[in-house]
């Protein structure tokens, strides 16, 4: 599968960075993730989704966690857990109806990166390695098409001072967000479900 379609080819022509293009992907583009990958993935602690309705619009969420809440089993398969949010479903709706995914993964330390990994995405509701992700209410599995770095000079340095409190931990009861208390709210939050 090719990596451009003709809108990009367009624009490298007009911008005279078709030869660039086609050095890039074949230099830096992979279809299966490496030990570096899986280091890097595991050691973020957010990352961003893109997904599309069965009408095409898109969407791009922020997940969040404790480092290794995203996982690389294998280099044809990362994992993550789903946990409880706002119970709109956005990207996972739009997953059950259109599995084709964009995942950024991005590290703003000393040594800035991104990587993106776009592929397809299932849901795994009774997932044997979902009891390995305390907090996980499904386990969403991923099978990248495109993996490929993106040049991180324009991600600046930030360092995490706090990780958030909410960032489900084994033996450890969840802190439910102020929001879910609000008058308007209350009366339609769902009770939480056992997790893993």
């Amino acid at each position: 599968m090719s990596m451009y379609h003709d809108g990009n080819r367009d624009l490298q022509a007009h911008f005279g960075s078709t030869a660039l293009a086609d050095r890039l992907v074949d230099k830096t583009h992979r279809t299966e993730l490496t030990s570096a990958d899986k280091e890097f993935v595991e050691s973020v602690s957010f990352f961003f989704v893109a997904t599309a309705d069965p009408t095409a619009q898109p969407d791009c969420s922020f997940k969040g966690g404790s480092p290794g809440f995203v996982r690389v089993v294998s280099p044809k398969l990362l994992v993550f857990p789903d946990y409880d949010g706002n119970g709109m479903f956005k990207s996972l709706g739009n997953i059950r109806s259109n599995p084709k995914v964009g995942l950024l993964f991005i590290g703003m330390g000393e040594k800035p990166r991104r990587l993106r990994v776009n592929g397809t995405a299932e849901l795994s509701f009774d997932d044997p390695l979902l009891a390995e992700f305390p907090g996980g209410q499904l386990l969403v599995r991923v099978t990248p098409l495109h993996i490929f770095p993106n040049c991180p000079r324009y991600i600046p340095r930030i360092e995490v001072v706090t990780p958030s409190v909410y960032a489900p931990e084994a033996g450890k009861q969840p802190v439910e967000p102020a929001w879910k208390s609000f008058d308007d709210f209350k009366d339609v939050v769902p009770q939480r479900k056992p997790t893993a």
